[in-house]
């Protein structure tokens, strides 16, 4: 009934920048949270940045002044413009949007979590 939709992702030189973009296809009645995570290899899904539906951000300490989230409710997109890149920002980054409801039919779900498939960025030095 939803899918989230991300693309973007590639690899980039150190100091340069990637946007990635992920939308949320279904019949979409609402979304609280949108928002990037990533996970390199051997580490834990590490939140990078988020976005409410009333533009509250927030980032990660470390990719803080570098990157930049944004979002298009009217869409049910989100962004993530990412400069200066890092090779420590190698990772494979998912979308994720919390407490969404969507319609199936005449239903309206209950609130869920969803993510999306991964899109690798690799950054070298």
């Amino acid at each position: 009934q939803v899918q989230l939709v991300e693309s973007g992702g590639g690899l980039v030189q150190a100091g340069g920048s990637l946007r990635l973009s992920c939308a949320a296809s279904g019949r979409i009645f609402s979304i609280n949270t949108m928002g990037w995570y990533r996970q390199a290899p051997g580490k834990q899904r590490e939140l990078v940045a988020h976005v409410t539906s009333g533009g509250d951000t927030k980032y990660a300490d470390s990719v803080k002044g570098r990157f930049t989230i944004s979002r298009d409710n009217a869409k049910n997109t989100v962004y993530l413009e990412m400069n200066s890149l890092k090779p420590e920002d190698t990772a494979v980054y998912y979308c994720n949007a919390d407490n969404l409801r969507y319609y199936s039919g005449s239903y309206l779900s209950g609130r869920g979590d969803y993510w999306g498939q991964g899109t690798q960025v690799t950054v070298s030095s």
